[in-house]
């Protein structure tokens, strides 16, 4: 099974979009849908601080009837972030994903984000896994 650092350079993005926790929730908004994603970690002075996604837009000011204009990521960011290494394997983050209940995990390394994993990006890549061995098993029964 592939390793976090494997499907990051599969991914082949440069960088990661990230949100300061003092801009407001209409400006992370504004970033996901700019950039077509449904999350973003929250850095201040370099350093992950939070995260950031549309769930938290729903739950946290639609349902509780705040503004988009003048509320602060802060205040709705999640600050207890789970982090995954480029080390661990892509088992360990479903693992961790479906136990937490999350739909993005951010790489860190050395206390430096580097990436960030949708549950996409790992169901992506166990399907292909999967679709090898089936191949490869099949080759294996037909004497290939």
């Amino acid at each position: 099974m592939k390793t976090v650092a494997q499907v990051l350079d599969a991914k082949r993005i440069a960088g990661v979009h990230t949100i300061a926790p003092d801009e407001t929730v209409l400006q992370a908004l504004t970033v996901m849908a700019d950039k077509n994603v449904g999350a973003l970690p929250v850095t201040a002075d370099g350093r992950l601080v939070g995260i950031v996604s549309e769930r938290d837009y729903a739950r946290k000011v639609v349902l509780q009837g705040r503004s988009s204009i003048g509320t602060p990521v802060s205040a709705i960011m999640t600050h207890a972030v789970i982090t995954v290494a480029p080390r661990q394997s892509i088992k360990e983050c479903m693992e961790l994903m479906t136990e937490h209940h999350l739909r993005h995990l951010p790489v860190v390394e050395d206390d430096r984000l580097i990436g960030l994993l949708s549950i996409g990006d790992l169901v992506k890549e166990t399907i292909a896994e999967q679709e090898t061995l089936i191949r490869q098993l099949e080759q294996y029964i037909r004497g290939e």
